[in-house]
């Protein structure tokens, strides 16, 4: 492909309109504050790479001598394992080690955390195996289809045990256990009652019988979620090489290089300096590839055989094997005044952990009612174990779940009120000192600001028309986090700078980071050359995760950079023999602040560095604390077949605060494929077990996920109300544009029908059957 089609192509997705046969879709920018580089859309420096096919994900690894592993997996939901018996398999050509869960040194050790036991039994089985798909052994292979035959010759006796599924039959009394040592916790305090219930937290704040007592209105409904996956298209992988001296090195697609050593050392037992992470492209997560599934099996492999060992996941073992995002069972009770003034709200949050406790339960239960000021407040949570694969982050979990209930409520009440949806919002809308459920106060947000910008958005100012159509209207939050982040620069003499951090680039965040240097530094965003390190090449960086990345590991590039922009002001200092505080730069240019005659180029300077004093480079590593929240709200038109159920979606915009948009074009695309996740999940997407507990859907043609032919144009709208705790006020923004879909698309579903949908997700069968119920047949 010649590097003008190319650049054609890349410069393609930084539009900020686009058509698709007569529908517009509008891309705003609400901007405060301008920079030089920072808001503006540059290429991204990986574009080329990944568009001409050359850039390397784990799929791509290749070395000599290289090993092929295979995962063999239970065929039950629940099951002791009686014995497994691999002499057959390795007696076959071609096989050179087997491994099982006797060969993970820390499963059995009775010293070990509780957590750090199952996180290794989770890996794979050691006496149980907890869900369809549960590892109980792997081999290394001279090739991939030599594996996959030896994994049938493995012999393993299971006892079947009755398995439990659902998050409300596994809290019952008498329900079957999948641990015998896990017991309830309740309230914080530690009990001795055997369960599948693991914890059982409370978020309160106020009076709230005072506050039911003080409502004219009240709602309480029950709602439910469906199991459902992140869906990436790069299925998980893995390549390992345990070599002669120790040194054990991973070569994988991951969301977090460093949080995946640490994983690693727990379940092989080995210190972090004896593991080198090396992050290849990742191919998509929204939080699924955080955790490690395949890397210390094949560290495994490589130990016994001497030799790189490969491994790669396929499709129903991605969706079986590894960890979807949590069934749940939620529900609701809120209460408002006449004046339409929200007075009570309480939330009772179960949610599916999995195989292993863990649920990210919290989280739903910080984000439920934080749109919202509301004096008077309780949340209950429940952490469930069941028989599925264990959960994991999917794109600010827990909160999706949680806003489909309280948002659905909020849209009653106000139908209730007859109160206009957004004017409800804004009428109650939670702001700076506005305390959450969970306790913290918000600091300067931009929820009232998201929610103006909406109701003066064209859609919402439009009218709907037209028999089964209805407007909907949500909104959601999510809060962020900052964490580890780290960062080094160095200058080349012809006035670019090499960046390396530590972040996996699942959205951009290369160029994002790159921008914020060159914005200290007066270059452009093109003269910065960005990289993401290694374990061993960069300081510790935590996850990409979180929303985490353009705002904590962008602030360790800005404080990287000035720590550059000061060393450069020094060595022009030493060139000219005057004082520092005399020097500035300005648009690139250092210059002395009385003496125009002394002035350099950033390029200038660069190339002269060497012949005075040496090169300059820096590194920085932070741990940033003021994230801030970010907000958003979401407005949705769609056409109901009565007939059929088919729920057709007409026009979308999403509003969101971002703090500052870093690069606006990579900020509207985290919005939209949010709003997509969601209609999805809204939808269609669901796991789908047989009464064995085996996923009978686990492929793409099953799964039923949106294709452009399911999906509107989709609008934007970035309103910006900075963050103070970040140079370039950005907050996080990758996380929240998937939290107010389903809630929205509910709400819009009410409208055309007239009928409440109470679970996920809301399919052409489900919404039949809520027709039919209405109808009475």
């Amino acid at each position: 492909m010649p590097d003008l089609v190319i650049e054609s192509w890349v410069r393609a997705q930084s539009n900020s309109t686009v058509r698709r046969g007569l529908v517009m879709a509008t891309n705003i920018v609400l901007s405060n504050v301008e920079y030089k580089v920072v808001g503006t859309r540059p290429i991204r420096h990986d574009g080329t790479d990944k568009v001409t096919g050359r850039a390397k994900y784990g799929g791509d690894f290749l070395t000599a001598d290289l090993l092929h592993g295979k995962v063999l997996r239970s065929p039950h939901a629940h099951a002791r394992i009686k014995s497994i018996d691999v002499t057959k398999a390795l007696a076959s050509p071609e096989v050179y080690a087997v491994i099982t869960g006797e060969d993970l040194p820390v499963g059995r050790d009775a010293d070990v955390s509780q957590s750090d036991r199952f996180a290794c039994q989770r890996l794979m089985a050691q006496d149980k195996v907890l869900f369809k798909g549960h590892a109980v052994a792997a081999v290394a292979a001279g090739s991939a289809h030599a594996a996959e035959t030896a994994l049938g010759l493995i012999e393993v006796e299971y006892e079947k045990l009755t398995h439990v599924m659902d998050v409300q039959d596994s809290m019952k009394d008498g329900a079957p256990l999948l641990h015998d040592d896990v017991t309830t916790t309740e309230l914080g305090e530690k009990t001795d009652k055997a369960s599948n219930l693991a914890s059982h937290f409370r978020f309160e704040l106020g009076d709230l019988d005072k506050g039911f007592a003080e409502a004219d209105v009240v709602v309480e409904r029950e709602f439910t979620t469906s199991t459902v996956h992140q869906g990436y298209i790069e299925p998980q992988n893995a390549a390992a090489l345990w070599n002669a001296d120790g040194q054990l090195t991973i070569w994988t697609s991951t969301q977090g290089a460093f949080t995946a050593r640490e994983e690693i050392a727990t379940a092989l037992a080995l210190p972090v300096s004896k593991i080198k992470v090396v992050p290849m492209e990742i191919g998509g997560g929204f939080g699924g590839k955080i955790p490690v599934y395949l890397e210390p099996l094949a560290a495994l492999l490589s130990k016994k055989t001497g030799r790189a060992v490969k491994m790669l996941m396929s499709r129903s073992e991605v969706f079986e094997c590894t960890g979807p995002t949590s069934g749940t069972y939620i529900k609701v009770k809120m209460g408002a005044t006449k004046d339409g003034k929200i007075t009570a709200a309480e939330g009772y949050l179960a949610y599916e952990a999995g195989a292993y406790p863990g649920a990210m339960v919290s989280a739903g239960g910080q984000c439920i009612f934080a749109p919202y000021d509301i004096e008077n407040m309780r949340v209950d949570g429940y952490d469930v174990v069941v028989n599925k694969p264990k959960t994991m982050a999917y794109r600010a979990p827990a909160a999706p779940n949680a806003a489909f209930a309280a948002e659905s409520v909020v849209d009653e009440i106000c139908e209730k009120l007859g109160m206009d949806p957004i004017e409800f919002r804004l009428l109650n809308a939670s702001k700076e000192g506005t305390r959450r459920v969970d306790g913290p106060t918000f600091p300067v947000i931009g929820n009232v600001e998201t929610l103006e910008a909406a109701k003066d958005c064209q859609q919402y100012k439009t009218p709907l028309k037209g028999p089964y159509r209805g407007r909907g209207v949500a909104s959601g939050f999510w809060f962020n986090i900052g964490l580890q982040s780290s960062c080094a620069i160095s200058v080349n003499a012809d006035g670019t700078i090499n960046l390396v951090e530590g972040s996996t680039d699942i959205g951009g965040s290369r160029v994002s980071i790159a921008m914020q240097a060159a914005e200290v530094l007066g270059i452009t965003a093109e003269d910065v050359r960005p990289s993401v390190g290694d374990t061993e090449s960069v300081g510790y960086t935590f996850l990409t995760g979180g929303s985490r990345t353009t705002y904590a590991t962008g602030f360790a590039a800005h404080d990287c950079a000035q720590d550059i922009k000061q060393k450069m002001i020094d060595r022009a200092a030493t060139i000219w023999e005057v004082s520092q505080e005399d020097i500035q730069l300005v648009d690139g240019v250092f210059q002395h602040k009385s003496d125009p005659d002394l002035k350099l180029s950033f390029k200038e300077l660069s190339g002269r560095l060497n012949g005075t004093g040496g090169p300059i480079s820096s590194q920085v590593s932070i741990d940033p604390r003021r994230a801030g929240g970010a907000f958003s709200t979401h407005i949705v038109d769609v056409e109901v077949d009565p007939e059929t159920g088919k729920v057709e979606i007409l026009d979308y915009t999403a509003v969101q605060d971002a703090g500052k948009a870093v690069h606006p074009s990579y900020v509207e695309g985290q919005m939209q494929g949010g709003v997509v996740q969601g209609i999805g999940w809204a939808l269609n997407e669901e796991y789908v077990f047989d009464q064995d507990g085996r996923m009978e859907n686990s492929s793409f043609l099953d799964y039923r996920m949106p294709t452009s032919l399911d999906l509107p144009m989709i609008s934007t709208i970035i309103v910006e109300v900075a963050n103070p705790g970040h140079p370039y006020g950005v907050r996080g923004v990758g996380e929240v544009p998937i939290v107010p879909p389903m809630a929205a698309i509910a709400n819009a579903i009410s409208k055309a029908l007239g009928v409440r949908m109470g679970h996920l997700p809301m399919s052409p069968a489900h919404v039949l059957e809520a027709i039919w119920e209405k109808e009475g047949k």
